[in-house]
């Protein structure tokens, strides 16, 4: 029996594939999909290809993994900074702070990659419906602003603030893209006469 590097062997799971996501996220940024195989997935985790099938059955099945694994936590980040605010401006500004915040950390780049790539069907309508997920709170604060022709005020506005996740990427100060980037999203909200 393999020696295990954990209080039981549940936990040695959970941290082998926990090591195998962490794995396939960084060579998924760095690579693309076709970087995530079972076999490099394996390798970079410290794994034979054989024990990474004991966990994944598929490169696909991985990529559905990271999926998972990756805006389920941004969207709890979100929810959780959003708690409690009061007034859809002071939602809509905490929004984008958070989203940045999380951008400076890398928390957007699996689903940057992932949203490149050409993924099966059931990959694609999952990330699509997380990603909705994550965007309900800004769609709602911008409803409740009424500001005009929400849809695609929220795309422009969408993009701004992947040009500023773009900029903190090239290495951009968080605090000062957020500011302007806030400047930017509070214009283009304000009430018109």
């Amino acid at each position: 029996m393999p020696k295990i590097a954990a209080p039981s062997v549940a936990e040695h799971r959970l941290r082998q594939r926990e090591a195998l996501l962490r794995a396939a996220t960084e060579l998924l940024v760095t690579g693309g999909v076709s970087a995530v195989t079972p076999a490099a997935v394996g390798a970079a985790a410290g794994l034979s290809r054989p024990g990474v099938y004991q966990y994944f059955s598929s490169g696909a099945d991985i990529l559905a993994a990271v999926i998972e694994d990756a805006f389920p936590r941004a969207n709890e980040s979100l929810r959780t900074a959003l708690d409690g605010v009061a007034g859809p401006e002071r939602r809509l500004e905490t929004y984008v702070r958070e989203t940045l915040r999380l951008a400076a950390e890398g928390a957007h780049r699996p689903a940057a990659a992932l949203a490149a790539a050409q993924l099966p069907v059931e990959c694609l309508a999952r990330l699509g419906e997380l990603h909705r997920e994550q965007a309900a709170p800004f769609l709602a604060a911008l409803d409740e602003l009424e500001v005009p022709e929400l849809q695609l005020t929220a795309r422009l506005l969408a993009g701004v603030i992947e040009a500023a996740m773009g900029a903190i990427d090239t290495g951009a100060s968080l605090d000062l893209v957020t500011e302007h980037t806030l400047a930017l999203v509070r214009f283009a909200v304000a009430p018109r006469p």
